[in-house]
C-alpha cells in the first residue's frame, strides 16, 4: 500500500510538472520546474514554521528533509497559493500575487525578444533564461542566496562589476536576507570572508595555489575540485564534486558559520562534514594585531609574535586579548639596520586586504623587496605549489592570524636586528655594530623623553594649580581611553552634521546621560549620537566608565558603540542605531503595545537574559549593570533586545560576592531593597532588575506608578497576590490574550516572581534563569517579592536615611 501511494504520488507531481517556460507561460502555485534529470525542482513553498507566506524557490527533489537552495522573491512571499510565476513578453521572469502584482523580477530587459527566449532549470540547479542552448540572458547562479552549488561563481565580474555572494536566511523560517554574507573581498590580495553587516566576522582567508589560508580544506579534497580564477576580467572561486554517490554543498547559516553538508548513497538525510566560523580563534582579529591564535582544546590561547609584547599586559593577563601586541623594541629602519626574518608555520596568513603582491616573484626576491621597504612588516609565497611561488607582502600591523595543527602555511615576519640575534643566536655576527649603535641610539632617546615628560608634567601641574584648561585634561585623559580601548574618536565637526546640529527633529529621545539623537554619517550609515548634557547627572568618571566598559564587551545582545567625542566640554557616544527604539516605546503604549504579540516578547525576554548571562558569566570582565530597565533595552530592525546604558555598570573580581556604595544610583522600581536600603549591590541586583522586566513585559505595565485599586499594591505585589491565588494570568496583558501560549506565560510568571523574591540569595542566577525559561530545570515555588506592599519607596527607607544619601533617579 505505501509503496502505491509514493507512485500515486510521484504521478502527480510529474502531471504537474513542466521541463521549461516560454514567453507568456506561467506556473501557477502547485505546479513546478523539473530539471532534465530530476534532481532539481522550482516551485512555491512554505519554509518550515512558516505560515505566513508561499516563496518561488528551488530544491533538491529527492532528497529529505525539504533542502531549499534557492529562494526569488526571499524578501516579498505571497499571501495564501495565489503566486504565479511568468516569463513575460519582454523576456523578463517575474512573480506575481494575486493581485497581479509584482513582487520578483529577473530585472532585465531583453533588447530582442522572440518566441526562441525560454527559462528552465537545468541539472546543476541553475535557472536559466537562454535563447538555444548557449546564449545564456540571465541566470540564478549570479544571485545566489544562502547556499553555495557545485559549479556556482562566488565573486566578481570586473568588467561589469557584478558581485556574486552568498547571504543567510534572516532565521530558520524566514528567507529574507540575513546579518551575515559571504563574499570575495578585493583589496590587496583577494581573500574570501565572512561578514556581519559590514564587519567581518571570520575570515576564510586568501588562496594559495591549494586552498583558503583559514579555511583547511585538504579532507574535502577527495570529495571535491577547487578553482580559485584571478585575472584582468574575473576573481572567483569556484567548486566541483567528484564523487557522484555524493550530493554536497556549502551554506551560511542564520548564525554565520559556513558548514559543508552532504548526503550519502547510504545516508537518508544530510550531515554537516565540515564547519567553519565555528571556534574561538575563527572569530576576526580575536587576539588582536601582531599576535597568534591557537586553539588549547576548546579554550583559545593568544601569544604574541616573537619580538613583541602585550599592548595592554593587564588586560592580557585578565584574557582580555583583543588590544594586541606591540613591538617591544623600536625597529630603526635604515641602510645600516634592516632587521631581518622569522618563520612561522603551519599558519593562517594574516589579513590581506592591505597587502601587495606580485605573482613572478620568487620568495628570495619577495624577501629583498620587503626589505627594501620600511613599512614591510611580513612576506610569503602567493602559490605555494611546487615549491612555491609569487610573492606577497604585508604592512603594518599583522592582524587575524591562527596557527592550526596541519594544512597551514609558513610565511615570515620581520624584526630589529636584536630581537633576531635573541631568537637566532648563529645570526649574532655581523651585529654588534648595530647592537652599539642601537644602545647608544636607546640612551638618547630615552633622555629625551624624560625631558619631555618632565615639560609636560610642569605644564600639567601649572594648570591644575591656575585651573586654566579644565577641559584639555579630559582631552588628555580620553586620548589614552582611546589608545587602551582603540575606540575611534570623532571629531565634534562630523557629530554636528551628522545631526543637523542637533537638531530637534533627530532627537530619538533623553535620558540622565542628556538627549538622545539620530544621526548619518558620511558614508551613509545611521548611528545614534548621546550626547552629555550640562545639566546631566553623569560626571566625567560615569562617561569614562560607560566608554570603558561597553568598548569590551561584544554579544548579540549588548548595544555596540561605534565611538566617542570629546571636545572642550562636548562629551558624546557614538552608537549603532536602534530603529525601533526602546521597549518601553512599545510595552507602555496602548496602541504600539499591540505589535509585539507574544513570541515577540518571550524572544525579549529570553534575549535579554542570554546578554545578563554575559556580563555576569561569559564576558573577560564580570560585570554588573545596575540600571538595568525598560528605556535602556534597545530593538533593532528585527526586534533583537540590545542591553544599554552601561554608565553605571561596575566589574567584579572572579571570586567577588557583592560590594557597597555610599551613593546609590538607578531607577526606582528596579532596585533591589539590599541596594536601596544598605546600597550593597551584586549578580542578584540584576537578577532582581530583570524579574521586574519580565513581569513587565507580560502585563504591559510599569511597576513603578502601577497601584491596584483594590489593594494599592505595586506591580510585584499584584502579582505574587494572583500568583497566591492561583489566577497568574491575570496579570497577562490582555491584547495577548488570545495568541500567547498559556503554559509559557505561566513559566515566565513563575521565573519572574523567582527573581523578585526579597533575600538575594533566594533568587537564581541567569545561568539558571536561561534553563528555566527554557523549560530544563524545575521551578521551585517563589517566596514574597521585595518591595510588595505599596508604592513609591520602600517603607524601610527612612527620612533619615534620604536626608544623607544621595540618590540619582533616572
Amino acid at each position: 500500500m505505501l509503496v502505491l501511494l509514493f507512485i500515486l504520488f510521484l504521478y502527480i507531481r510529474i502531471s504537474f510538472s513542466l521541463e521549461s517556460l516560454a514567453v507568456n507561460q506561467t506556473i501557477r502555485d502547485g505546479q513546478t520546474l523539473v530539471s532534465p534529470n530530476g534532481t532539481f525542482e522550482l516551485g512555491f513553498f512554505n519554509p518550515p514554521g512558516n505560515s505566513r507566506g508561499r516563496y518561488l524557490g528551488m530544491w533538491y527533489r529527492n532528497l529529505l528533509p525539504l533542502t531549499v537552495v534557492w529562494v526569488a522573491n526571499r524578501e516579498k512571499p505571497v499571501q495564501n497559493n495565489s503566486g504565479i510565476l511568468k516569463l513575460d513578453e519582454n523576456g523578463v521572469l517575474v512573480v506575481l500575487n494575486g493581485a497581479n502584482g509584482s513582487v520578483w523580477s529577473s530585472n532585465m530587459s531583453n533588447k530582442v525578444v522572440n518566441n526562441s527566449i525560454t527559462a528552465q532549470l537545468l541539472d546543476t540547479g541553475n535557472f536559466v533564461l537562454r535563447i538555444g542552448k548557449d546564449n545564456v540572458l540571465w541566470q540564478s547562479f549570479d544571485y545566489p542566496c544562502d547556499t553555495l552549488l557545485p559549479g556556482m561563481k562566488l565573486g566578481w565580474n570586473l568588467v561589469t562589476g557584478l558581485n556574486r555572494f552568498v547571504t543567510s536566511w534572516k532565521t530558520a523560517d524566514d528567507p529574507a536576507m540575513g546579518e551575515y554574507s559571504v563574499k570575495i573581498d578585493k583589496r590587496g590580495f583577494p581573500q574570501l570572508v565572512i561578514r556581519k553587516g559590514s564587519v567581518n566576522k571570520f575570515r576564510i582567508g586568501s588562496w594559495n595555489g591549494l586552498g583558503f589560508t583559514g579555511y583547511p580544506i585538504q579532507q574535502l579534497k577527495q570529495k571535491q575540485r577547487f578553482k580559485f580564477v584571478f585575472n584582468e576580467k574575473e576573481i572567483y572561486h569556484q567548486y566541483e564534486g567528484i564523487d557522484r554517490s555524493v550530493v554536497s554543498f556549502y551554506l551560511v547559516t542564520t548564525s554565520g558559520n559556513l558548514q559543508v553538508l552532504a548526503w550519502t548513497s547510504k545516508e537518508s538525510s544530510r550531515i554537516a562534514i565540515y564547519t567553519g566560523g565555528e571556534d574561538s580563534c575563527d572569530n576576526y582579529a580575536m587576539c588582536g594585531a601582531n599576535s597568534i591564535c591557537n586553539m588549547d582544546g576548546n579554550i583559545p590561547k593568544c601569544e604574541c609574535l616573537k619580538g613583541f609584547v602585550p599592548k595592554f599586559p593587564e588586560q592580557w593577563n585578565m584574557s582580555y586579548w583583543s588590544s594586541g601586541c606591540v613591538q617591544r623594541f623600536n625597529s630603526v629602519c635604515g641602510d645600516d639596520n634592516l632587521g631581518g626574518f622569522l618563520a612561522y608555520k603551519e599558519m593562517k596568513l594574516p589579513d590581506t586586504s592591505l597587502s601587495w603582491y606580485n605573482k613572478t616573484m620568487n620568495l628570495v626576491e619577495c624577501q629583498k623587496s620587503c626589505l627594501k621597504n620600511c613599512s614591510c612588516t611580513a612576506y610569503s609565497n602567493l602559490d605555494i605549489r611546487n615549491g612555491g611561488s609569487g610573492c606577497v607582502l604585508w604592512f603594518g600591523d599583522l592582524v587575524d592570524m591562527r596557527k592550526f595543527s596541519q594544512w597551514g602555511q609558513e610565511f615570515y615576519i620581520r624584526v630589529p636586528s636584536s630581537v633576531l640575534d635573541e631568537f637566532e643566536p648563529a645570526a649574532v655576527n655581523g651585529h654588534q655594530n648595530k647592537k652599539k649603535i642601537g644602545i647608544i641610539v636607546g640612551a638618547i632617546s630615552f633622555g629625551l623623553v624624560i625631558c619631555v615628560c618632565l615639560v609636560i608634567l610642569r605644564k600639567r601641574v601649572a594648570a591644575r594649580v591656575y585651573n586654566i584648561v579644565p577641559f584639555q585634561w579630559q582631552q588628555e585623559y580620553f586620548k589614552v581611553i582611546k589608545e587602551d580601548m582603540d575606540l575611534p574618536i570623532v571629531d565634534l565637526s562630523i557629530i554636528v552634521k551628522a545631526t543637523d546640529n542637533f537638531s530637534s527633529g533627530n532627537k530619538l529621545g533623553e535620558g540622565g546621560f542628556g538627549p538622545v539623537y539620530k544621526g548619518t554619517l558620511t558614508d551613509g550609515k545611521e548611528v545614534a549620537i548621546k550626547r552629555n548634557s550640562k545639566m546631566s547627572d553623569q560626571g566625567l568618571d560615569e562617561f569614562k566608565n560607560e566608554v570603558f566598559m561597553i568598548a569590551k564587551l561584544q554579544h548579540r545582545n549588548l548595544v555596540k558603540l561605534l565611538g566617542c567625542c570629546i571636545e572642550g566640554e562636548e562629551k558624546t557616544l557614538i552608537y549603532e542605531y536602534m530603529p525601533n527604539r526602546s521597549l518601553d516605546y512599545f510595552i507602555f503604549d496602548e496602541t504600539r503595545s499591540k505589535v509585539l504579540g507574544w513570541s515577540q516578547r518571550s524572544y525579549i525576554i529570553a534575549g535579554i537574559a542570554r546578554g545578563l548571562l554575559y556580563l555576569h558569566h561569559d564576558s573577560r570582565l564580570r560585570i554588573i549593570h545596575r540600571d538595568l530597565k525598560t528605556s535602556n533595552i534597545l530593538l533593532d530592525a528585527h526586534m533583537n533586545p540590545k542591553i544599554s546604558d552601561f554608565g553605571l555598570a561596575r566589574i567584579f573580581g572572579v571570586d567577588q560576592i557583592e560590594a557597597k556604595t555610599k551613593r546609590m544610583v538607578g531607577t526606582y522600581g528596579y532596585m533591589p531593597p539590599e541596594y536601596a536600603v544598605h546600597g550593597h549591590y551584586s549578580i542578584k541586583s540584576d537578577v532582581f532588575s530583570f524579574g521586574v522586566l519580565v513581569l513587565e513585559i507580560i502585563s504591559g505595565k510599569k511597576n513603578k506608578g502601577f497601584s491596584d485599586p483594590e489593594h494599592s499594591l505595586n506591580l510585584l505585589g499584584h502579582a505574587w497576590r494572583l500568583w497566591t491565588e492561583n489566577r497568574p494570568l491575570e496579570l497577562l496583558d490582555r491584547h495577548l490574550l488570545e495568541t500567547c501560549n498559556s503554559s509559557e506565560v505561566f513559566r515566565c510568571i513563575h521565573v519572574g516572581l523567582l527573581c523578585v523574591q526579597q533575600k538575594p540569595a533566594d533568587r537564581p542566577d541567569m545561568s539558571s534563569v536561561i534553563l528555566m525559561l527554557n523549560g530544563e530545570k524545575l521551578l521551585p515555588q517563589p517566596k514574597m517579592p521585595g518591595f510588595y506592599t505599596g508604592r513609591g519607596l520602600p517603607e524601610a527607607i527612612s527620612s533619615n536615611q534620604m536626608s544623607v544619601t544621595t540618590f540619582v533617579a533616572r
